[in-house]
């Protein structure tokens, strides 16, 4: 019988401090980019209205751990999706469960956390963002934004102007628009939807912009001449090689050799942007070893503020 920490979505909410958590998902993304991450292709079960994905990775250094995740579309609500789940952390070294966390926050903020560390990378001069979405996704990466870079002022761009608004207000430096006005006036755009077709078109990007995407679970999120002109990234090979819901769709028919890992961007290994005129593409679509980096942050942050029950499992 094992000791399990349980905390709920508050209580893993409070241990992701936006600091710690962009730390430790940058070295699972050096990690993910040397070779040295134990994880499986996402496999999942399709339902008729969404699909229940399962997520083991094990990342030296930071810890073993598996994610259960259900991704369902929103009900009258399209490019809206709902993220709910469960992370176990288990003790690397004898196989003990340690710790169940609710998944929606970590994959919330571990994906804006990968997000952002796209745009240290590729994009450090940018000097206005545009974040696309008012959903969880978006409202964690205008949250991770305003706490890293208060000061780079941020446009919401949405459908539902009440709703980008509301989502602005967030924000110390953040006004809504209209989704092409919010893209045609920045240097970087954070594309965080459900949507199942692309957002806007290639058109609407200025010169040397940087574009990263989170969304696209159910289909495309980027119009397909975004990713024919830029210089593409992702977290792990399988982005391109793999088939969704383990890659992206974006990346189906696009050669692998064509993607450069984050991660090694991070570490220095790769230039990254090697064009400042040219157009620099993210495209996440997830992965346990992210996963794995924000779990560890919120263990041992409850375990040093003793939050969260114990139980015997």
């Amino acid at each position: 019988m094992s000791r399990v920490l349980v905390l709920d979505k508050e209580q893993t909410r409070g241990g992701l401090d936006p600091g710690r958590v962009l730390d430790a998902v940058a070295a699972a993304l050096v990690a993910l980019s040397r070779g040295e991450v134990s994880a499986p292709p996402r496999i999942a079960a399709v339902a008729p209205a969404g699909l229940l994905g399962a997520m083991p990775a094990y990342v030296p250094g930071l810890g073993l751990a598996a994610k259960l995740v259900s991704v369902f579309a929103t009900p009258g609500a399209s490019g809206r999706s709902s993220h709910r789940g469960l992370v176990a952390l288990f003790d690397h070294t004898d196989g003990r469960p340690l710790a169940l966390l609710d998944a929606e926050p970590i994959t919330a903020v571990r994906t804006a956390a990968s997000a952002t560390l796209s745009l240290r990378a590729l994009a450090p001069d940018a000097r206005r963002v545009a974040v696309i979405g008012t959903g969880v996704q978006a409202s964690a990466q205008v949250a991770l934004l305003a706490a890293l870079h208060p000061a780079l002022p941020v446009t919401v761009g949405a459908r539902d102007g009440g709703r980008a608004r509301a989502l602005a207000a967030t924000h110390p430096d953040a006004s809504a628009a209209s989704i092409e006005q919010a893209v045609r006036g920045a240097n970087a755009v954070f594309c965080c939807t459900g949507a199942t077709t692309p957002v806007f078109p290639r058109g609407w990007l200025g010169e040397g912009a940087h574009v990263s995407s989170v969304g696209g679970s159910h289909g495309h999120e980027l119009d397909r001449d975004v990713i024919i002109d830029g210089t593409l990234f992702a977290e792990w090979p399988g982005a391109a090689a793999a088939a969704p819901p383990a890659g992206a769709y974006e990346l189906q028919d696009v050669d692998p050799q064509r993607v450069t890992l984050l991660g090694a961007v991070l570490d220095g290994r790769h230039p990254g942007r090697v064009d400042r005129g040219g157009l620099t593409v993210f495209k996440s679509t997830g992965h346990g070893a992210l996963d794995v980096a924000a779990a560890s942050v919120v263990h041992a942050w409850a375990r040093d503020q003793g939050v969260g029950t114990a139980v015997d499992l």
